[in-house]
């Protein structure tokens, strides 16, 4: 028996190491834990920096739009962008660190639970035996009373020790599921911050040719630039004409019953920051910057390169871009989303397309990035909200851009201010 209960102490050992060991870690883990340390570092160093360039940008925005302000803005912004890369590819770096760090995380779980298991099968496998001993032959294998107690004891202890271990390894493996899922996360956080480095590349090589471009086509000259822009807005008061006369002429039935009536956070806001730079309805800018006096939609302050999320859960009715046929007169790129509550939305003058038409969204995803496509007198984010039943996307000919061009177009009365919704 005393060597059965020598098993047992052995057991108990190993018990007792594994219930209390701490759980350390190799060198590469702080190594790893490191090099997170230095991208959150980074990260604040680089988000210091596109705050300044945002400060910049909106000094000048704020100045009369000519072309040294205009070039001096797209320079700013490929700044601010090339800069949001390197935070991107930061953000890339420090998850794939925690992608690490989880993994060997749940290495150790899985280890200290394999561990835990034989630990507890060996110490039953020897209770087990014990247990099949009678007390009289317990007493009689040692040679004194004392012993016996002891022995007694350390099998009692052993129990105890077992029972405790199984909650010990429960714990872990709850921990370990929890780190699973973690990693699972992160491994989405990682394509989509690869999915957004893409996308802020094309932004940035956009950015740049938008300057080539001004700069060819006005041969760096205020006179030239200026009555370009006088010409494109000759272009789009009479393409706005040519629209409402066409959305007057509409007689789509809108049920009011088929959306939800005015009430804030029926939509999400489609920027994480938002400042607004005009309203819906008349106002003095609708008065003097559109034919027909009032302003479809809200402009939100957004400089290139600004994620636009979707309002809520829906589906793209369709996505385009009126400056292939209209350059400069119009919303320029554009996504159509109709939501699952009966309204719908269109977002203006984006830089990039991400999302597709027929494509599910959920609130908060990206379907864009803001820009300046379009009519625009700077980089901004243009929000219109319709009744669903009361807009279609149509495919118009335009005698005004002397082409066919694809947009949504809605009934008069469909129009809807967004911001009873946000």
């Amino acid at each position: 028996m005393r060597k059965k209960i020598g098993n047992y102490g052995v057991c108990l050992i190993i018990l007792l190491t594994f219930f209390f060991a701490a759980n350390l870690r190799a060198d590469t883990v702080e190594q790893i834990q490191a090099k997170i340390n230095s991208a959150n570092s980074n990260r604040k160093q680089l988000e210091t920096e596109i705050a300044k360039y945002q400060a910049q940008l909106k000094v000048i925005g704020d100045q009369k739009s000519t072309l040294q302000s205009t070039i001096k803005s797209l320079d700013v912004s490929t700044n601010k962008i090339v800069t949001e890369v390197k935070l991107t590819e930061n953000s890339i770096d420090q998850t794939a660190y925690s992608i690490q760090d989880t993994g060997l995380q749940i290495q150790d779980k899985e280890k200290r639970i394999a561990e835990g298991n034989r630990a507890i099968k060996e110490a039953l496998k020897q209770i087990g035996e014990s247990d099949s001993k009678t007390v009289i032959e317990m007493v009689l294998s040692d040679q004194d009373l004392s012993s016996f107690w002891n022995d007694v004891e350390n099998i009692s202890l052993a129990q105890s020790k077992i029972g405790d271990q199984v909650v010990t390894v429960k714990d872990i493996k709850t921990k370990l599921e929890e780190a699973k899922t973690e990693l699972e996360q992160k491994k989405s956080e990682l394509e989509s911050y690869n999915k957004e480095l893409s996308d802020r590349k094309n932004i940035l090589q956009s950015t740049k040719k938008e300057k080539t471009d001004i700069l060819t086509v006005t041969k760096n000259t205020e006179t030239n630039y200026q009555k370009i822009l006088k010409d494109k807005l000759a272009l789009k008061e009479a393409l706005d004409q040519e629209i409402n006369q066409f959305e007057s002429q509409l007689k789509l039935v809108v049920d009011p019953k088929s959306f939800p009536p005015a009430g804030k956070g029926v939509l999400a806001w489609p920027l994480d920051n938002i400042v607004i730079t005009q309203y819906f309805g008349k106002t003095v800018d609708s008065v003097r910057l559109y034919t027909s006096g009032t302003h479809n939609g809200v402009d939100f302050r957004a400089t290139i390169g600004t994620r636009v999320m979707s309002a809520g859960n829906g589906v793209v009715g369709g996505v385009g871009d009126t400056d292939v046929v209209c350059p400069g007169a119009s919303y320029g790129r554009w996504v159509f989303i109709r939501y699952d509550n009966g309204l719908a939305s269109i977002y203006g003058h984006l830089s990039l397309i991400t999302a597709k038409a027929g494509q599910v969204v959920k609130t908060g995803d990206v379907v864009g990035y803001s820009g300046s496509t379009g009519y625009a007198t700077g980089p901004h984010l243009h929000m219109g909200v319709y009744a669903g039943q009361g807009v279609e996307i149509t495919t118009l000919k335009s005698t005004v851009c002397k082409g066919t061009y694809t947009m949504p177009v809605a009934d008069i009365k469909a129009y809807l201010d967004p911001l009873i919704y946000l």
